[in-house]
């Protein structure tokens, strides 16, 4: 089976998405319709900005979905999902890609999120780290016993595992980590905690706007990341993603999962090669490629 996976924040890179829209009609059409709904010319901070404009939420969540969606509408024929997944942000990709939420939704909503996550970052100053060798079951229970708020936030493959929390926790944490023998536990440049309790503010009010938009069916299962399993029921789809904000990613158990039920193939959709990476770490036997143009 023929699977697409669609990456998540921290893919991002300036030029992203150019060639699709110098030499794609219909592309160019969706980033120009992409410029009226958010306000702003995010095609120009896309092209042709700076590292550090790019990496704004408000920025950086809808240019990746941009470059993902658009990239996918622009395959064609090529683009034939038997099942799909995006890591974070790449669910929403993800589900536009498979038809579950239209273009102007899907971004309306993107949109949406990445205010509320930056809003809430603002009130609570906080981070994340990448903690490398170590059993997820041993960052589970170091977590556990700090005081304060660090949880597991991205299971990204056997033996990378991303905590998420206030900055005092996370620095008790990556110390205790460390000395659990760790091989590295490397704060990330974030504007915050996401996928923890503390974006508990960004839930609340993005839950509304999750409800009232339209979902359908999409074409094949979309994999999603609040429990790694298949689904296509819209109700489902719609509880997962309000779901997701506070939850962690299960990316680890996702690629397992497609891998378990019959996923021949990967293509990565959109920037970076970030996903095609972490599956191959999942699955050495796994046929993982990605796909930045046409």
């Amino acid at each position: 089976m023929k699977a697409f996976v669609f990456p998540g924040q921290g893919a991002q890179f300036v030029g992203m998405g150019k060639d699709l829209y110098d030499n794609v009609p219909a592309a160019k059409e969706l980033f120009e319709k992409a410029n009226e709904i958010l306000g702003f010319s995010i095609t120009d901070i896309m092209f042709a900005g700076t590292d550090e404009q790019l990496k704004q939420t408000k920025v950086t969540q809808p240019a990746i979905f941009l470059h993902s969606v658009i990239l996918a509408k622009s395959l064609g024929a090529e683009f034939a999902p038997e099942m799909v997944a995006g890591h974070s942000l790449g669910e929403f990709s993800a589900l536009v890609a498979a038809g579950a939420l239209g273009f102007e939704d899907g971004l309306t909503l993107v949109s949406k999120r990445a205010m509320a996550m930056q809003k809430a970052c603002e009130q609570n100053p906080s981070t994340m780290a990448a903690i490398i060798g170590l059993p997820d079951n041993v960052v589970e229970e170091i977590c556990a016993s700090i005081p304060g708020v660090v949880v597991p936030a991205n299971y990204n493959c056997p033996g990378q595992l991303v905590i998420s929390g206030s900055n005092e926790a996370v620095d008790a944490a990556c110390a205790k980590l460390t000395e659990a023998g760790a091989k590295r536990a490397l704060k990330l440049n974030v504007g915050g905690a996401f996928h923890s309790p503390l974006m508990e503010p960004a839930r609340v009010e993005l839950e509304a706007a999750i409800q009232a938009a339209p979902f359908t069916k999409p074409v094949c299962p979309v994999y999603q990341n609040v429990d790694a399993k298949p689904h296509t029921d819209p109700a489902e789809i719609k509880a997962n993603l309000i779901a997701q904000l506070t939850a962690p990613v299960r990316w680890t158990q996702i690629a397992q999962n497609m891998i378990a039920d019959g996923a021949a193939s990967f293509t990565e959709l959109g920037p970076g090669t970030v996903l095609q990476g972490l599956i191959k770490k999942v699955n050495r036997e796994a046929q993982a490629t990605s796909k930045q143009s046409l």
